[in-house]
Parts: structure tokens; C-alpha cells; sequence
């Protein structure tokens, strides 16, 4: 998602990067060390970046980008500090600043600050409010706060917006068992296994399938809403 935002900070990358220490130079090395997947060295690699950059904007988008990549590695504490900074400025814009909102949510859930998650996701919905990840996540974050109506309220918005995309209907299978529905929940899981049934999100919908207790009738695929 915010790797787009990094991704946009050079047109084209080469393969090998040259050794200066300057803005470009580290950005394709963030850029290189991400698509090895190393989310760490390229969330280092973007803090160096923005350290070098010659614009407010420049380090901005590359603190932005590194707080991305700090989630990715499962490090939320770095992600926090570099989406802070990036949002104490001004020059990131409309989409841009909704998806660096939307990611200092992410890490703020997983520091189990649901306080500042929920706060974050607000914000960013002014911005990207068709962004139907942002809603997917509101729906997870809704369920670690104890609030069934906000989890249902997002969900739908979720599925209005992408309604056959699996990892939606999955989160909307916990929405769903969160209120005490279970076949709607079967229904809902048994999509998300049909349309992603090699994938890893049809295998986990599979898996929690079996935990709950038998269908009493035929199942029938939700409609999108």
C-alpha cells in the first residue's frame, strides 16, 4: 500500500545502485533491498534517504515509506517514530498523508495502542475513505475494542467496495462470528476458501471453518454489500 507512495520516488531504478551517500543513491537501495524482501535494510535505507534528501518532501515521502517497511519487519515501535515525523510536516498531501495515517494506525495496533489506532483510522478516512483496506482494518481494529457496531458498520463499507476480494470476506467472517452469527460466518469463510483456494487466505478460512459447530442448512454465498 504506502510502498506505492516509495515507489514513486524514482521512475526508474537500476540494478545497481551507486555507492554515494546522497538522496537517490540510498533510495535505490531501499527500493532493491525491498524487492529482495528485506524490510528492514530498506526501512534503514529510506532513514538514510531522508536524511540526505534536499527537500521537506523528500524526507517526508522517505520517512513515510521507511515507517512502511518498519511494519513489514515486524518492528512497530520504528514504524511509530518515522510515520510521526513524517506526519509533523506539511508536505504530504490527500492520498498520500491518508495512507501514512492509515500505516501509524497499523502500528499503533500492534504496540496494543487501540486508543491512537482508532484516532489514526479517522483521520485517514477523510482522505482515503474508498480505500477498502482502511475499512478492513477498521472492522479487526472494531473487534479488539469490544465494538460490534463499528466492526459491522466498517465491514460493510469494506464489502461495498471490494466485494469478492478474499482477505474482505475473510475479515468479514470474524466480523461475523464477533456478533454471534456463526452461518453467516460459514458463509462468509467458505467464499473466501472458494475464491482463493490455493492461496494462503483460503487455507485459513478452511482452518476456521472447522471451528465451528456444523451447518444446519445448505450454505449460500453472501451478497456483496
Amino acid at each position: 500500500m504506502m510502498f506505492l507512495l516509495a515507489a514513486a520516488l524514482l521512475a526508474a531504478q537500476p540494478a545497481t545502485c551507486p555507492a554515494d551517500d546522497n538522496y537517490d543513491a540510498h533510495v535505490c537501495r531501499a527500493l532493491n533491498a525491498k524487492a529482495a524482501n528485506d524490510s528492514a535494510a530498506a526501512a534503514e535505507a529510506f532513514e538514510r534517504a531522508a536524511a540526505t534528501g534536499k527537500t521537506s518532501f523528500d524526507r517526508d515521502r522517505a520517512l513515510a515509506a521507511a515507517g512502511n517497511l518498519w511494519i513489514a519487519a515486524n518492528q512497530p515501535g520504528k514504524a511509530a517514530l518515522d510515520l510521526d515525523r513524517a506526519l509533523a510536516g506539511t508536505d504530504l498531501k490527500a492520498e498520500q498523508r491518508g495512507e501514512a495515517l492509515l500505516d501509524r494506525a497499523r502500528a499503533a495496533e500492534a504496540q496494543n495502542d487501540l486508543r491512537t489506532a482508532r484516532s489514526r483510522v479517522d483521520d485517514a478516512s477523510a482522505s482515503i475513505g474508498d480505500d477498502p483496506f482502511l475499512w478492513y482494518f477498521s472492522a479487526a481494529l472494531a473487534i479488539r475494542e469490544g465494538d460490534r457496531a463499528k466492526a459491522q458498520s466498517s465491514i460493510n463499507r469494506a464489502l461495498s467496495l471490494a466485494p469478492n476480494d478474499p482477505v474482505i470476506l475473510f475479515e468479514a467472517g470474524h466480523v461475523a462470528q464477533f456478533a454471534g452469527n456463526a452461518s453467516e460466518a460459514r458463509r462468509y469463510w467458505t467464499q473466501a476458501q472458494r475464491l482463493d483456494a490455493k492461496g494462503a487466505i483460503g487455507k485459513m478460512a478452511g482452518e476456521a471453518l472447522t471451528m465451528l459447530p456444523p451447518a444446519e442448512g445448505p450454505i449460500v454465498a453472501p451478497q456483496g454489500r
